[in-house]
């Protein structure tokens, strides 16, 4: 998988963090999808926040 592929990166995401499938996640439509890369955004920018804060402490 390539670093710089957002929708490999994203269906990989949510397989193993939010538990959809990857055929599940292109049967969405562009509405849908959109709204769950912004939740898994929103999820990724936070768990930095977190590891931030941890480290320092």
């Amino acid at each position: 998988m390539k670093e710089g592929d957002a929708e490999a990166n994203y269906a990989y995401y949510a397989l193993h963090e939010l538990h959809i499938l990857p055929h599940e996640l292109m049967r969405m439509n562009r509405y849908e999808q959109a709204a769950i890369y912004a939740m898994i955004d929103e999820r990724v920018q936070a768990e930095k926040r977190k590891m931030k804060s941890a480290k320092r402490r």
